[in-house]
């Protein structure tokens, strides 16, 4: 018993080290910053005024859930069934705002189990991917492409990116430790003025590396 809590305490007393020098822009041998936390993203769409107008009727708006961890986006209470050649997933959660095309960010996993087979994309980029059908409450919508399996990926500011010594669109590796720990690779850098820190992951990745939102990964270059 003694060692098991001798054991939760070094990694909590770990963690808030790793946080407070992520903060002063360091890690732990002084060396350029290297610890991003993590986001564990389930499946969710993003939608347009046109087809929230048919999901939901004329004129409605998205009413919010909770803030998420970009500034300004947030996930909505609103859900939407996700309806595949082989079967359908239900109570998927639209993300606000509203977005220029519709889209649904699904797992692999989720894939299967829908009949379709995504390509790994960025978000937004459309062009060569499925379509699938949304069913609201009010209406129904086919979209004839937009279905991804989320590029894994890490927000941050310019001044992340020069403190971490990385740059928009690079691909890097980060690492995991932990009994199911090991190293993630094809991780793209997305930098924006207006992102905040933070590595999106998709649900199957998140259950491979026995991850949860909120836990704190080192890049490797």
């Amino acid at each position: 018993m003694k060692q098991s809590l001798t054991a939760e305490w070094t990694e909590t007393i770990t963690k808030l080290v790793i946080e407070e020098l992520n903060k002063a822009g360091l890690a732990p041998s002084g060396e350029p910053r290297k610890y991003v936390p993590v986001g564990v993203s389930a499946r969710h769409v993003h939608v347009n005024r046109e087809h929230l107008d048919i999901l939901f009727g004329s004129g409605y708006e998205l009413t919010k859930f909770k803030d998420i961890s970009q500034p300004g986006q947030f996930a909505a209470n609103e859900q939407v069934t996700l309806v595949g050649p082989k079967g359908r997933l239900e109570k998927v959660r639209i993300l606000g705002p509203l977005r220029k095309d519709t889209q649904a960010e699904i797992a692999p996993s989720d894939a299967r189990r829908l009949g379709v087979n995504p390509p790994v994309r960025q978000s937004g980029v459309h062009h060569g991917t499925q379509g699938i059908t949304l069913i609201g409450p009010k209406g129904t919508v086919v979209i004839e492409q937009g279905c991804i399996v989320a590029e894994r990926h890490i927000h941050m500011t310019p001044c992340d990116a020069t403190a971490f010594g990385v740059q928009n669109g690079q691909k890097v590796q980060v690492k995991i430790n932990g009994p199911r720990g090991g190293l993630m690779d094809e991780v793209m850098i997305r930098v924006r003025d207006d992102f905040a820190l933070d590595m999106h992951i998709d649900t199957d990745d998140g259950n491979a590396f026995g991850l949860k939102t909120g836990d704190t990964l080192e890049i490797i270059k």
